[in-house]
């Protein structure tokens, strides 16, 4: 009963392999280019351009009349750095800015090293790495301290009179309860 069946599956095998469609091979698609290459430059310096020739669709074409749409999309060559610092300038929030101080919780810290890093979590539990200087919390946080079971964060009130208090929140990383 199983040599049955494994020569059933082993045919149906072959027989999938059989039936796909290969695109154009490696020399079909040289021949291609070395002839829009050499058509282009018999009539480079020829009067009035003629608009290209539409390739086969044996050629790789996707989609005929395609035209890419930048609106809505992040220009990939313009820097992460670049766009943080004009987020800043703007007066945005970044994510761990739109919680309290309380609702964010240090889950890890890497602190033997020249430049300390710290996990932490927001209440939906994704994930941070955070460094000294890093904006944190509603009330303009920064992380000032990283040590190696802590994360220092200075916040600066305002109070009724309008004068400024600096306060000094240390994280500590939770440890679990055994049961």
């Amino acid at each position: 009963m199983r040599r049955i069946v494994g020569i059933a599956l082993a045919g149906a095998l072959l027989a999938a392999c059989g039936n796909e469609v290969a695109g154009p091979s490696t020399s079909e698609y040289e021949a291609a280019r070395t002839a829009k290459l050499n058509a282009a430059a018999a009539g480079a310096g020829k009067g009035p351009k003629k608009p290209p020739a539409e390739a086969p669709a044996s050629e790789g074409n996707i989609e005929k009349g395609y035209v890419y749409e930048p609106a809505g999309k992040r220009d990939p060559f313009r820097s992460f750095v670049l766009e943080e610092a004009a987020r800043r300038n703007k007066g945005e929030r970044g994510p761990l800015e739109q919680f309290e101080i309380g609702q964010i919780a240090l889950q890890a810290v890497v602190w033997g090293t020249d430049k300390p890093r710290a996990l932490v979590t927001d209440p939906q539990g994704r994930g941070y790495i955070v460094k000294e200087g890093t904006p944190i919390g509603k009330n303009a946080g920064l992380v000032t301290k990283i040590s190696d079971s802590t994360l220092v964060v200075r916040e600066v009130y305002e109070d009724t009179l309008g004068g400024r208090t600096e306060k000094d929140i240390e994280m500590r990383i939770r440890q679990s309860q055994g049961g």
